[in-house]
């Protein structure tokens, strides 16, 4: 009698921060799509290989809707990417229209606009990190506390229009949402969520300023078909992928850079020349979570010799195609001079990332920003020290304890 070995479950244990876990290399030697369960227990192709990586990301016949909602794959018990989202009968039309209204709000030309207002942000937490360290001479300081995390809070706030001062009760929702196996917890705090956007949204009709949720508000007068279910999921969406997901790079991004002294000293001798290409090489390598982007097969399709059939899930893990060895130099190496440097760290195609612009404007900032300030900039502790949040959706850390 033949045993069938069951398929590997997804997140897979990693050695540290750093590295991605070593079994995405050995997947991806067997075959581009491979056979895994996903934290909800149910069965879904792996992507692992950065060619099949794009063509999904590309092929307009896999979507994040299902031809059949209530047969689709279970991939978490979290609030978001827990399964399809959006309709099948209208998901290409709903992705052109939120388009239509993110693309202007998003754009290069408003980020590089936005930019003074981001290093005067970074600088008021760079503030705070050098008032903490003041007030306990020779005790670490938590980086993640006084600058990942806020940073990215306060230019989300203020591209959205979201008060700062509710951070804490949108953090503790966003925690919420993102855990794993959240289930009904995670339902109720996305309920709670949706209702906070919504009530922004009511003010924002009365008086709208020049925000995006505004923006948003101003599209729904002219298009009564996106409802308010819609806006207040989109704006929730838009709030919470804005700054867990930068938070998390901006932790890495830090890691990487200190865990080996004399990078750290290469980066602070020219941290504006050197910010673009580094940033890149942070955006391939850091993997703050354990999962990847989820896509539904519309029909049948051919992916890497293997046949997904329609209605079937692709877990596209950007950090193994991005150390994928058929597709970059040496891979497992940080190297901030890389060129090029085509990583799919915010996917590709016409789904790519709508805040690909943003991120990468935050990041080049606070990175030169640091490092100009904290040039000593040293971890406290080893960097297999440092624990993983392997039950949340986004991954990320707790805690950076830095000195100086």
């Amino acid at each position: 009698m033949t045993t069938v070995e069951p398929a590997p479950r997804l997140p897979f244990e990693r050695p540290n921060a750093l590295d991605i876990a070593p079994l995405y290399r050995a997947l991806r030697r067997e075959a581009p799509l491979t056979r895994v369960t996903t934290p909800a227990g149910d069965p879904a192709w792996l992507v692992t290989t950065f060619t099949e990586a794009r063509q999904v990301f590309g092929d307009k016949r896999f979507g994040r809707s299902h031809p059949a909602p209530e047969q689709a794959a279970k991939i978490s018990h979290a609030a978001l990417q827990a399964g399809p989202t959006g309709d099948y009968e209208t998901e290409a039309r709903e992705h052109a229209r939120l388009r239509k209204m993110f693309v202007p709000a998003f754009s290069a030309p408003r980020m590089r606009r936005l930019a003074g207002r981001i290093q005067e942000l970074a600088d008021r937490c760079l503030d705070d990190m050098a008032a903490a360290r003041e007030a306990r001479p020779g005790e670490p300081v938590n980086l993640h506390e006084l600058l990942a995390f806020p940073l990215p809070v306060l230019v989300i706030c203020e591209l959205l229009g979201v008060p700062y001062a509710d951070r804490a009760r949108f953090r503790r929702l966003s925690e919420r949402i993102g855990v794993l196996d959240g289930g009904d917890d995670a339902q109720q705090a996305m309920a709670e969520f949706m209702a906070y956007t919504a009530a922004l949204a009511a003010r924002k009709r009365e008086n709208p300023e020049p925000d995006v949720i505004s923006d948003m508000v101003a599209m729904q007068a002219e298009d009564p078909t996106f409802t308010d279910e819609q806006l207040s999921r989109q704006a929730a969406g838009l709030l919470f992928a804005g700054h867990e997901t930068t938070s998390g790079r901006i932790d890495y991004g830090v890691l990487f850079l200190l865990s080996d002294p004399s990078r750290r000293d290469r980066f602070a001798a020219d941290p504006e020349g050197q910010a673009q290409t580094t940033v890149e090489e942070i955006l391939r390598m850091a993997a703050p979570g354990g999962l990847g982007l989820v896509r539904y097969a519309h029909e049948d399709v051919e992916v890497g010799g293997v046949l997904v059939e329609r209605g079937e899930a692709v877990i596209i893990s950007n950090a193994a195609a991005n150390r994928d060895e058929s597709a970059f130099t040496a891979p497992e190496e940080f190297d901030p001079t890389r060129k090029p440097n085509v990583h799919v760290a915010f996917g590709h195609g016409a789904h790519v990332c709508i805040g690909a612009n943003l991120a990468r404007t935050e990041l080049r900032i606070v990175f030169s920003s640091l490092f100009r300030r904290f040039p000593g900039l040293r971890l406290a502790v080893g960097v297999d020290d440092i624990e993983v949040r392997t039950h949340r959706l986004t991954g990320g850390v707790d805690t950076v304890p830095v000195l100086w």
